[in-house]
Parts: structure tokens; sequence; C-alpha cells
């Protein structure tokens, strides 16, 4: 139904996403320091659900906005290369920071932990931008149903995503005290995921993924 080539694709723009300091995951690693494993682990299965939300709603509405209107696939692709060049410059920035450089908080009930979660994820715009103006474009009309691949293609993002935030909250301690120590590498990591995002925004905009 779809290919290896645009489930790779995604897959590399989930890992370039997730690992983009953003919303996510500075509400992860805030609760992970600062409350521990279990409280990060909780506050990601709310952002598990926020995904899940979201490949629903991709799911049930991308066949007919692309049906209706056929001209909106160039509007969302120039808008989801915009947004990735933006992600890339708010890494790279002068003054840019990592999420790792987090402050104490409150410690919070389970059914808040996760409630936030969920919350955070359903506001992040990272997220709104992927599957309203990325995912569509690795669905191929002629490839079979399209409602049906951007379900898959979703639960590829939310695979990747979920894994490396799981990896992240659990090595969350101990790499924000690495970082603090080492600015250098906070730098580095700054530039490589900035770079990685660049990269898909310029081949976004210079046409659509062979994939596709």
């Amino acid at each position: 139904m779809i290919s290896s080539s645009a489930v790779a694709a995604i897959a590399l723009i989930a890992l370039g996403l997730v690992l983009t300091p953003g919303p996510n995951m500075i509400y992860l690693v805030s609760r992970s320091v600062a409350q521990g494993r279990r409280a990060g682990l909780i506050s990601l299965a709310g952002v598990a659900a926020g995904f899940l939300v979201y490949v629903v709603a991709a799911t049930a509405g991308i066949t007919t906005v692309f049906t209706l209107v056929p001209t909106l696939y160039t509007v969302v692709k120039v808008a989801g290369a915009l947004y990735l060049l933006w992600l890339a410059w708010q890494t790279v920035r002068p003054g840019g920071t990592t999420a790792f450089a987090t402050a104490d908080l409150p410690a919070d009930r389970p059914r808040r932990l996760f409630t936030m979660g969920l919350v955070t994820n359903l506001l992040n715009p990272k997220i709104a931008v992927l599957y309203v103006s990325l995912l569509p474009q690795f669905a191929d009309p002629d490839r079979g149903n399209v409602a049906v691949q951007s379900m898959l293609l979703g639960l590829t993002q939310i695979t990747v995503a979920v894994t490396v935030n799981a990896l992240i909250v659990l090595g969350a301690g101990g790499f924000a005290a690495f970082l603090a120590r080492r600015p250098g590498w906070r730098r580095a990591q700054r530039y490589l995921m900035g770079s990685v995002l660049a990269g898909f925004a310029v081949q976004m905009g210079l046409g659509r993924p062979a994939s596709a």
C-alpha cells in the first residue's frame, strides 16, 4: 500500500522533529528531571494519546481535502517547508537553547501528568503542521486508499516519536547533567538537528517526494 521509501522519509522527519526542542520535549524532560522517570512516562502516555487524536483526524479528513481542493497540495507543501525552516532557525539561532536546560517544578499527580502531556501535544504546532502539511505529501492516490496510507504513515510517526521520547525520559537526568558540563555538545546537538530540518525543508520545497 505504501512504499518503503515513504515510510523511511516519514520516520526520518519524525526523528528530526522529536529530537528538536519543542513543547513535548521540554515538558517531558522537565517532568522527568523534576519528578522522576515514572512521571515522565505517565506524561509520555498523554503525549501518545495526543498523537492518536491527530492520526484519526488526519485520516478522516485528508481524502476529502485532496478530492475537493487539489490545489491545496501546493499550499501545504510550501507551508510545511517554511515551518521546517523556521524550526531549523529556532534551533541554531544565536541564543538558542536545548530543552535539557530545565528548571525545578512542583510534583503533579498522575492524572494531571497525563492530561498535561495530552494537552501539550494537541497544542504543539510542530505536530499540527506535521499532520496537516507534511504527512499528506507522502500519501499517493495511485497506491490505493489514501486514508489507510495516512493512518499507516501516522502510526510510523507515532512509533518513532514515542520510542525516542521514552529514551529521552529514561535518560533525561543524566543527559541534562552531561550537557550542563559540556556547552560544546549542546551547540552540536542544536546545529545537527537544525541542519536535518533545513535539509528536509529544501527537499520538500523543490518538489514532491519521490516516494509519492
